[in-house]
């Protein structure tokens, strides 16, 4: 290789690779913001302005979903999505997370499904919106759960309290 070609390498290397985070970033973000519509979909409410915490507990965890500003139109929407979830979770049925995650497989849900007669999904009002506490004694649903909300809290980009 030429002194001129090895140049042109190291010039060009890195702005192919840059340009490459860009795209992958770029994905990410739309992907994202996809998710942030169909979740506005979902739950009656704008996902950029709520907050969402999806904590593990020891015997299980729980979801909450809070308005970042008084309004309690989006306040009500919460509580009744809240309400909504804990039902249908309850029965056995995430499509709701499947609409909002684009996929059929959100992870944890198939063993949530199959052990549902021992797993509690109790919703409660908070300030500013609800949460939806999920209980259980079973070791193999507490696992579950814990990868449903993992995946949860990593897909929305949220945290923990």
């Amino acid at each position: 290789m030429t002194a001129r070609h090895l140049l042109l390498t190291l010039v060009l290397l890195p702005i192919a690779a840059c340009g490459r985070q860009d795209k992958v970033a770029t994905q990410s973000d739309s992907s994202f913001a996809a998710l942030q519509q169909r979740g506005e979909t979902a739950m009656g409410v704008n996902q950029y302005t709520s907050q969402h915490v999806f904590e593990p507990l020891p015997d299980g965890g729980r979801i909450v979903l809070q308005r970042e500003a008084s309004d309690s139109v989006g306040v009500a929407a919460i509580r009744a999505h809240m309400d909504t979830i804990s039902k249908s979770f309850g029965d056995g049925d995430f499509a709701v997370p499947g609409f909002v995650h684009a996929t059929g497989d959100v992870p944890g849900t198939a063993a949530m499904k199959r052990l549902r007669a021992e797993i509690s999904y109790t919703p409660r009002d908070l300030p500013g919106g609800a949460e939806v506490v999920i209980s259980t004694r079973n070791p193999e649903a507490v696992s579950a759960l814990h990868e449903f909300l993992a995946f949860q809290r990593m897909d929305h980009r949220a945290g923990m309290h």
